[in-house]
């Protein structure tokens, strides 16, 4: 168990995915947070140490049929806007429908939903932002880089300078939006819809549930996989 509570938790994660569930199913932030190392979060989170640990470690003695470690930085990019920034792309007109409605129709009842629905509509503005910063500078860079290292030629230096710079402003913005959706899980009772809801009302519930879930994802495989990589690869072609 001592080897596994100096482990950071986003660092469990990336050695197998199925970890996952069981941090959310703990209330451990494996994304945003996932620097941390076990046994601090579980302090921090009033978790048992010993209790995560042992199912932890059952889970990692299976497999992981994932293997996001063994993707080429390229590879990983092309997935993470092919599967994330696309899911959110075609999930958020939907979804604002959606909680535009109900909060018009059960509003009155339950104002909490003028609030959820605002705070959406603000993740909603600033992913679009975010990805687009992504696609548009981050990532291109990422793959040039691995490129370059593959085909031994040189690259030109990026107008960022080093590349911790846009990496840490990409991770402060992750925070921010793992922070909002922690905000909308808590005004929604855990996506819990009340005894009077109708049916878009509950739609709208599952459907912010699963946005959440795969925000996880989508950060975790940035914030613990790619960019790690991608600072470790920058430090090596400019030493």
């Amino acid at each position: 168990m001592n080897q596994i509570a100096e482990k950071k938790v986003g660092s469990i994660v990336a050695e197998n995915f199925r970890t996952a569930k069981i941090f959310t199913d703990y209330g451990i932030d494996f994304c945003c947070k996932g620097g941390v190392k076990l046994s601090d979060a579980c302090e921090r989170e009033g978790v048992d140490l010993k209790e995560i640990s042992a199912v932890l470690e059952q889970v990692l003695k299976q497999q992981d049929e994932t293997h996001y470690q063994d993707f080429g930085m390229a590879d990983l990019v092309d997935h993470i806007v092919g599967v994330h920034h696309k899911y959110v792309e075609t999930t958020i007109p939907a979804l604002k429908f959606y909680l535009d409605k109900i909060s018009k129709v059960h509003g009155d009842n339950h104002p909490e939903l003028l609030e959820i629905r605002d705070e959406f509509f603000n993740t909603a503005d600033a992913l679009t932002a975010h990805m687009k910063k992504e696609e548009f500078i981050l990532f291109p860079y990422i793959k040039a880089m691995e490129a370059s290292r593959k085909g031994n030629f040189p690259l030109s230096p990026a107008h960022f300078g080093d590349i911790e710079n846009p990496i840490a402003m990409m991770e402060e913005e992750h925070d921010t939006e793992g922070e909002r959706f922690r905000k909308i899980s808590a005004l929604s009772n855990s996506y819990s819809p009340p005894s009077d809801a109708c049916q878009t009302y509950k739609v709208a519930f599952a459907m912010l549930q699963e946005f959440e879930n795969d925000l996880h994802t989508h950060i975790h495989l940035e914030n613990n996989i790619l960019f790690p990589e991608a600072k470790e690869v920058f430090t090596s072609m400019n030493a």
